[in-house]
């Protein structure tokens, strides 16, 4: 499957905040009445503050997925380092999944991080998306126990990093 990979324009933006809301609220990660579930929903912050990438069907320019890449110390990097670029909300259509959509979608944050000159990448995941965790290992990141945190009381992240 052709996929492109190309940073969101503001006609993206809701079905960006849909992918990203089924992704996360409808596979059942992030609770649909959560405080979370609203920033989900709503790209338009990392869409003007942080980098926000999609991958379209070039056929017929179909959203398929997309991610969020933030340098550490800007707004939308919780984890990252100023050294550092991270990935938040990536997110792939249901329809989409099982295609490398999510593997692009990371690799091409990779580039962004390498082109920026900076020395690595770190990220945080919730411990149920396991698929995603054998892609970022299959992809060369490791799991950091040391740089786990909880965002909030009972919700504990686990973070991957992976150096250059």
């Amino acid at each position: 499957m052709d996929i492109v990979i190309r940073p969101a324009v503001e006609a993206d933006l809701p079905a960006v905040g849909a992918v990203t809301h089924e992704a996360f609220v409808g596979d059942g990660h992030s609770p649909a009445d959560g405080p979370y579930a609203s920033q989900l929903l709503d790209a338009r912050p990392r869409f003007e503050q942080a980098e926000l990438l999609v991958a379209a069907d070039p056929a017929d320019g179909q959203l398929l997925g997309c991610v969020t890449f933030a340098v550490g110390g800007t707004p939308f990097a919780d984890i990252a380092a100023p050294h550092e670029g991270e990935i938040r909300m990536l997110a792939v259509s249901g329809a989409a999944r099982g295609r490398g959509v999510g593997e692009q979608l990371v690799r091409a944050a990779i580039a962004r991080s390498r082109e920026l000159g900076l020395a690595g990448m770190a990220f945080s995941t919730r411990p149920s998306m396991t698929s995603a965790h054998r892609l970022y290992e299959r992809l060369g990141f490791r799991r950091t126990t040391e740089r786990d945190w909880d965002v909030r009381p009972g919700v504990r992240l686990l973070v991957y990093t992976m150096t250059f």
